[in-house]
């Protein structure tokens, strides 16, 4: 036997390991390729038990929230004490948050349009489009003032001249803030539209709300729900060219308007 020529058994046996060694690598190569592109966002086509599989993992992302969830809160009763709340029930708990809308104020001056931006104050804006569509406010007059600011929505705000209880009124539900203002400054620019509360409980968002027609020093405790055009501030200096009657000095400040701004309508398109 020749020792430089191995045996024909042995020329087998390698020629057989050569040839699994080199489909392992072609294997291992495809099995690479195929999460390489997976990893890039490419479809994965898997056989499993003679089932196929198909995967898009990197392109995936879960659908969008379009909706907020929000929690209105019954006024309690107050014994001894006649109601200062409007009752007309309370808006659906889950409302839009994508979208803008149209808040119009007709007031005897004139229209205020308000831009409304779902996404800002998605809570906010449901419970204003809601009590619009029940008349909240018709009839009703904006029944405080100081320069800069004008304040409206007191559902029981009505008739001549005014009395004691005017600024109490709202609906039978409250809700929280949204949207302050926080490390803005000023907080409250010309034609912001924002929610009042009483000052001392956050949770006290109702249906009074106040105009920003020059810019104003107020803390960033009030919800900003809307903004108004140059028209619309037009219409705002004009209702209050005539000032306030100070009845409200030194606390909290300011006073009714001297001259009634009446709300005719409110409207959300």
């Amino acid at each position: 036997m020749n020792a430089t020529n191995p045996p024909r058994g042995r020329d087998a046996a390698r020629a057989r390991l050569e040839k699994d060694m080199a489909e392992r690598k072609a294997t291992a190569m495809k099995r690479r390729k195929m999460w390489t592109g997976i990893g890039a966002g490419t479809t994965a086509v898997v056989v499993i038990g003679g089932s196929v599989w198909i995967y898009k993992v990197a392109t995936y992302k879960p659908p969008v929230k379009t909706t907020a969830t929000c929690a209105w809160q019954d006024v309690p009763a107050k014994p001894g004490q006649p109601s200062s709340t409007k009752d007309v029930g309370k808006p659906p708990t889950e409302v839009p948050k994508v979208g803008t809308r149209t808040m119009t104020v007709r007031t005897n001056f004139g229209d205020i349009p308000i831009a409304l931006d779902l996404s800002k104050a998605p809570c906010t804006d449901a419970s204003m489009s809601f009590l619009a569509s029940k008349a909240f406010w018709d009839g009703t007059k904006c029944h405080r003032m100081f320069p800069g600011m004008l304040q409206c929505g007191d559902p029981l705000a009505k008739g001549k001249g005014y009395r004691p209880t005017d600024g109490r009124g709202g609906p039978s539900y409250v809700y929280g803030p949204e949207n302050l203002p926080v490390n803005l400054s000023p907080a409250y620019p010309a034609g912001t539209v924002a929610m009042a509360n009483n000052g001392q409980d956050p949770i006290s968002n109702g249906s009074q709300f106040f105009f920003i027609y020059d810019t104003v020093n107020l803390a960033s405790n009030y919800t900003v729900f809307g903004k108004v055009d140059s028209a619309g501030l037009s219409v705002l200096k004009k209702a209050t060219a005539a000032g306030d009657d100070k009845a409200f000095e030194p606390q909290p400040g300011g006073g009714h308007p001297k001259k009634d701004v009446n709300i005719q309508t409110i409207t959300v398109n």
